[in-house]
């Protein structure tokens, strides 16, 4: 789940208004991040290429993985991005790494991910059933609505039919990457970490955006604005 801006290439609801109708953001507006679902993909890669490189040596590719992960944090504290942020992305990294030397398989250095997508569709479908859907609770502070959006029915129920997306993605990745790390696949887990992350990210903002437009009503004022919030009302 999620980690976190950039342009977005693919538009999840259309942001014009047309026939009188009021003018909505894309989910993607909102949500953006391109950026980061790029750079995560890329020290799995380099332990991939590193491992590869030398002979197939746990201990290389981890270092490699490492160093890239530290030099791409550096260059997103130069960009302006949050030291936060950074200090995860470079701890995720130096953890794959530690398990992977740990046990001396490869393939380990994906677990973390793989359980974390696991973790991440457990708990987006557990927030659907206590009707708290995590999309609208991630939108919801992004817009610094809190959590108001919960007092129209629309909003609330177009975020639950919306996070349905976000689980079937983290449930894909969950079998892809289970399938790969079981059979031992080094080079597929790494080019798998890579086409699931902005492509598949990319994807999954653009469907559960056309998703929770189509559960609004027509005349619904948008994300930023629910019924209850609306002047005159």
């Amino acid at each position: 789940m999620t980690e976190e801006t950039g342009a977005a290439e693919a538009d999840a609801g259309g942001s014009g208004a047309a026939g009188g109708r009021p003018e909505r953001e894309s989910l993607t507006q909102i949500l953006g991040g391109r950026r980061g679902a790029i750079d995560a993909s890329v020290p799995p890669v380099a332990f991939v290429v590193g491992w590869l490189a030398t002979g197939r040596s746990i201990s290389w590719g981890a270092i490699i993985a490492i160093a890239v992960a530290v030099l791409l944090g550096a260059y997103r504290l130069l960009r302006g991005d949050k030291a936060r942020a950074v200090v995860v992305s470079l701890a995720a990294v130096v953890i794959a790494a530690l398990i992977a030397l740990h046990t001396g398989r490869a393939e380990d250095f994906f677990l973390l991910q793989l359980l974390s997508n696991a973790a991440s569709a457990l708990l987006f479908a557990a927030s659907i059933v206590v009707r708290w859907p995590l999309l609208g609770v991630i939108v919801g502070l992004l817009l610094g609505q809190k959590t108001r959006w919960r007092r129209d029915p629309a909003l609330l129920r177009g975020y639950s039919w919306a996070s349905w997306v976000w689980v079937l993605q983290y449930l894909l990745r969950v079998v892809v990457y289970g399938l790969l790390w079981w059979a031992g696949q080094v080079v597929a887990l790494g080019v798998a970490r890579t086409v699931l992350s902005w492509p598949l990210v990319a994807a999954t903002v653009a469907v559960s955006g056309w998703v929770l437009y189509k559960a609004l009503p027509a005349d619904h004022p948008g994300l930023r604005l629910a019924r209850d919030e609306r002047p005159g009302t």
